[in-house]
């Protein structure tokens, strides 16, 4: 159902990148069972879905991975933490499991989407752009990370998007090394701190007229 436009635009005037979250105060179990399916949902290129969401609970890993993020204070701080891992390359068994599932979502024979499994194999497998297929996933999964902090802004959730960490350190943490996945980028959830200086400060943005144009 779609919600008033006024509803959307004060929800994005609310948020903001927090500085300091409140630790007391944790993302209620429902609210963020419907955050994790708006990471689901999230749509991306050809429906690939090139990642995969690491929900870190384990207070001592997000105190191991402080030291390797700038030593913000979001990351031990926050109800949740996020780390979005895109995909080091595209394979065929990728191509596979997407025509799989979109066959038997829609109930078709696979053989029906073999035009499709071409056009993503010419593209993204055997195509100039796989030589910068990194590039490709991590464009895909900032769209995800984009869908998270709208949905969770529209539920009244704080977020911060965090790329100030060590990508390398955070790869051996979490022992993605040899594994399919990297860390792309991380955002750290909850709610806002009163003790935020920042929380009050107006908005910097470009007028609408230089940002957008109509040709």
């Amino acid at each position: 159902m779609p919600i008033a436009s006024t509803d959307l635009l004060d929800s994005l005037m609310w948020r903001y990148a927090i500085k300091l979250f409140d630790h007391e105060r944790k993302i209620p179990t429902t609210t963020w069972e419907a955050l994790e399916q708006a990471l689901v949902l999230t749509p991306s290129s050809y429906g690939l879905q090139p990642w995969t969401f690491l929900v870190i609970d384990d207070p001592a890993l997000r105190t191991e991975l402080r030291p390797f993020s700038w030593n913000q204070a979001q990351i031990t701080e926050a109800s949740h933490l996020v780390v979005f891992l895109a995909r080091r390359r595209i394979e065929d068994r990728d191509l596979d499991r997407l025509i799989i599932a979109t066959a038997a979502a829609r109930g078709l024979d696979p053989e029906q989407l073999a035009g499709y499994r071409e056009l993503m194999h010419k593209d993204l497998v055997a195509g100039p752009r796989s030589a910068r297929i990194d590039l490709w996933s991590s464009n895909q999964t900032y769209i995800a990370l984009g869908n998270f902090m709208t949905a969770a802004a529209l539920l009244g959730v704080d977020t911060c998007p965090i790329e100030g960490f060590s990508p390398p350190d955070y790869d051996r943490l979490l022992a993605l090394d040899g594994t399919p996945y990297r860390s792309c980028v991380v955002c750290a959830a909850g709610y806002r701190s009163t003790n935020d200086k920042y929380s009050s400060l107006a908005k910097v943005r470009y007028p609408l007229e230089e940002l957008i144009e109509h040709r």
